[in-house]
């Protein structure tokens, strides 16, 4: 599956080709039109403005909870605040239509938080890296770049403890093009095996792996608590998929932040959903000009492949590694939080048009992609106001 969608030279995410929209093969909410990381970018301005006040020595006393996001509370720009750079992470921006569509926002209704902050892509290719340079050509005084989140040359808080990001990593359709591991459950022996890939007359074939065999990868510590009670009411071959690389990269992420957000927004799932037995060929899909392929090995290189993000291994990774979970919630909820807001004109947004009613309407209706996607928000200890008293 890495191979396939990363590959420098065949994989599918290096294809010169446009993969999105109408003439590729699937739709993005960048893709939809600007509006998207308009929204986006409102919420993040308000996000850094936490952080900038927090290192300035100010009180925070708003934080985003289920009342926020339901469009109540009054709106609290802080623009200014601390000198000190506050940071946008962005982890998988493709050819850079989401950074074009938020720092055009932030330039134009938040110009002095647009000078005090940093845009940081986290990308590992080198052909993504130059399409991205050419879209934001503009903002080239605002760009950086790392391949890893290791890299990032953010400040440092003492300068040997690494990256230390004040503001927010983030990520839109990154993780479930990450590489899984594909389970089976052996309803016979009460047991999973690992499905692996095999070349058969020339062609791409699923295999089942040995215990004992040298490509045998699955860490059984990996299930999530549901799957490894070894549930009866599987039926035989109930298929699972494991993405132990996202879960990394996450923890990875909390790692690094020294104040501030980590979010994406992606498909995906609860632990308990995964597990229902209808599901029991899996999530692991293939698209390929907008129609579902049956046989996600064909093809390699000029199809997506993407399975379901486990939204409950993200969540625990992050809590594991010192975050609190602000909000789980849909796409839809998470936007129409914003844009009530705008209507009520607690939050200074700009025009309202025809335009962008419509493409709100496809980013939100869910037989569009409001309930499609999921967003998981989860933020810095620091952001968290201390237990009441008494």
């Amino acid at each position: 599956m890495e191979l396939a969608l990363y590959c420098p030279v065949y994989g599918y995410y290096e294809a010169e080709k446009d993969i999105l929209g109408r003439q590729g093969d699937y739709y993005t909410s960048v893709s939809v039109g600007p509006l998207f990381g308009g929204l986006l970018a409102a919420q993040l301005a308000e996000w850094l403005g936490q952080c900038g006040a927090r290192n300035a020595g100010a009180g925070l006393s708003q934080t985003w909870s289920a009342k926020s996001i339901n469009g109540s509370g009054a709106q609290r720009e802080k623009d200014g605040g601390a000198q000190e750079p506050l940071h946008l992470v962005e982890a998988g921006a493709h050819r850079g239509e989401l950074a074009r569509d938020i720092l055009t926002w932030m330039r134009e209704h938040r110009p002095s938080l647009f000078q005090q902050m940093e845009y940081w892509i986290i990308e590992p290719s080198d052909r993504r890296h130059q399409w991205q340079q050419q879209t934001l050509a503009e903002f080239k005084a605002k760009l950086h770049w790392a391949k890893t989140l290791d890299e990032l040359a953010v400040g440092t808080v003492p300068a040997s403890a690494g990256p230390s990001v004040r503001g927010v990593i983030f990520s839109n359709e990154l993780l479930d093009s990450f590489p899984v591991h594909r389970l089976g459950w052996d309803a016979h022996n009460r047991r999973w095996f690992e499905w692996g890939v095999t070349l058969n007359d020339g062609r791409f074939t699923w295999t089942r792996l040995s215990r004992d065999a040298s490509g045998f990868t699955f860490d059984a510590s990996r299930l999530p608590p549901p799957a490894s009670r070894l549930p009866d009411f599987l039926p035989d071959a109930f298929t699972l998929e494991l993405c132990p690389a996202a879960e990394d990269w996450w923890r990875q992420a909390a790692g690094v932040l020294q104040c501030g957000r980590l979010l994406t927004f992606d498909y995906g799932l609860t632990e308990e959903e995964f597990l229902v037995p209808e599901r029991t060929e899996g999530t692991l899909r293939a698209y390929h000009r907008h129609q579902l392929v049956s046989d996600v090995l064909g093809l390699p290189g000029e199809q997506d492949i993407t399975a379901q993000v486990n939204f409950t291994a993200l969540q625990k990774a992050g809590e594991c590694a010192g975050l609190v979970t602000e909000a789980f919630l849909s796409q839809s909820r998470f936007l129409t939080g914003i844009a009530a807001r705008i209507w009520k004109g607690e939050l200074a947004f700009g025009e309202w048009t025809p335009a962008r009613a419509r493409q709100f309407q496809t980013l939100t209706h869910p037989d569009h992609l409001g309930r499609a996607f999921r967003v998981l928000i989860q933020a810095h200890r620091s952001l968290t106001p201390p237990p009441a008293r008494g």
